[in-house]
C-alpha cells in the first residue's frame, strides 16, 4: 500500500475536526423531517459517487473477503455507532451523557488491543487515556436524564461496535484502498438506514434547503472526512494512539457549535478542553505500529 505524503499529525488534526463535525450534522438534521432519511441519503450518495472505485478495486483482485470485510466494517463502525447513538438521545439521553460514553472507547481499544493486535500500551499512554477521560468528563458533564436503562446500553453498543471495527480494521492486511472501502461501507450502511428511514414515513427525500445542506454537511465532513481519515489514520498509526483522539471530539464540537450557533462556552467546557489536550499528548506514543500489529 502507497503511503500517504501528508504527515500523521496533520492527518490527526484533520481527524478531530472531521469527526467533530458529525454531532453538528446531527444538529443540523434535527431540523429535518427525519435523522434517520438524511443518513440514508447521506450514504446513498456517497456509494454512488465511490462506485467507479469500487468495481475498479474489484478488478483489482479484491475478492468476497475483502469485500466482506469492508461490508461488516461499515455495519459496525458507520450504521451501528450512529443508529444506537441517534436513538439513545431520542429516548432521552442526554447529549452530554453520550458523549461521555462514547469517550470510553479509547480505554476499550487499548485494553484490548495487546490481547488482539500485540500492541504495547505503555503507563504513560494509560495515564494519557485516564486524563484525557476526566477531561471528557469535565467537558460535557455526566446528568442521567430521565430515559430508560436501556437507552444508556444504546451507547454502550454503539462504543463498543467502533471499538470492534477498529480492531477488525487494524488486524486486516492488505487492505482495500480507501475510496472503494468506503464505497462498500457506504452501500451497506444505506441498506441498513432504509428500513428505519421506512418506519419514520419514506425515502423520498423532500425538497427542503435544511435536509440538503444537513446531507451535503454529513458528506463532505463526516463521511470522507471523518471516516476517510478515521482509517487512514489507523493504517499509519497504532490503535490506541488513533482511539485517544476521540477524546479531543467533544470539546471541539463545543467550540465549534459556540462559533456557529452561539452555544455558550461554560468554563468547565475550557478546563475540559485542556485536560484533553494533555491527555492525548500523553496518550500519543508512537505514529509507526509495532511489527507485530502489522501482520
Amino acid at each position: 500500500m502507497t503511503r500517504s505524503p501528508i504527515p500523521v499529525l496533520l492527518l490527526e488534526a484533520g481527524l478531530v475536526v472531521a469527526w467533530s463535525s458529525g454531532f453538528i450534522g446531527a444538529k443540523l438534521a434535527a431540523d429535518t423531517p427525519s435523522v434517520f432519511l438524511v443518513l440514508f441519503w447521506r450514504f446513498v450518495i456517497v456509494a454512488a459517487l465511490l462506485a467507479p472505485f469500487v468495481l475498479q478495486a474489484c478488478r483489482q483482485g479484491f475478492g468476497r473477503k475483502q469485500i466482506a470485510l469492508q461490508a461488516l466494517l461499515g455495519a459496525l463502525a458507520m450504521f451501528a455507532y450512529l443508529a444506537t447513538g441517534i436513538k439513545a438521545i431520542d429516548l432521552g439521553v442526554p447529549a452530554g451523557t453520550a458523549a461521555l460514553i462514547s469517550a470510553l472507547q479509547p480505554l476499550a481499544t487499548a485494553a484490548l488491543v495487546g490481547p488482539w493486535l500485540g500492541e504495547i500500551v505503555r503507563p504513560r499512554q494509560w495515564l494519557g487515556l485516564g486524563v484525557g477521560f476526566a477531561g471528557v468528563l469535565v467537558a460535557v458533564g455526566g446528568a442521567l436524564g430521565d430515559a430508560p436503562l436501556w437507552a444508556y446500553g444504546l451507547c454502550f453498543v454503539g462504543m463498543a461496535s467502533l471499538v470492534v471495527a477498529t480492531l477488525l480494521a487494524k488486524a486486516a492486511a492488505p487492505m482495500m484502498k480507501l475510496l472503494p472501502a468506503l464505497g462498500i461501507q457506504s452501500a451497506v450502511t444505506a441498506l441498513l438506514f432504509a428500513p428505519l428511514a421506512l418506519l419514520e414515513g419514506g425515502i423520498m427525500p423532500p425538497a427542503d434547503a435544511h435536509f440538503l445542506a444537513a446531507v451535503a454537511w454529513f458528506i463532505l465532513f463526516s463521511t470522507v472526512g471523518g471516516y476517510g481519515l478515521y482509517w487512514l489514520c489507523l493504517r499509519r498509526s497504532t490503535a490506541t494512539r488513533v482511539g485517544s483522539l476521540i477524546y479531543l471530539t467533544p470539546p471541539v464540537t463545543m467550540l465549534w457549535a459556540w462559533a456557529m450557533f452561539g452555544e455558550p462556552l461554560a468554563l468547565a467546557a475550557v478546563a475540559g478542553f485542556a485536560l484533553c489536550v494533555g491527555g492525548v499528548a500523553l496518550a500519543r506514543g508512537p505514529s509507526v505500529p509495532s511489527a507485530v500489529s502489522q501482520r
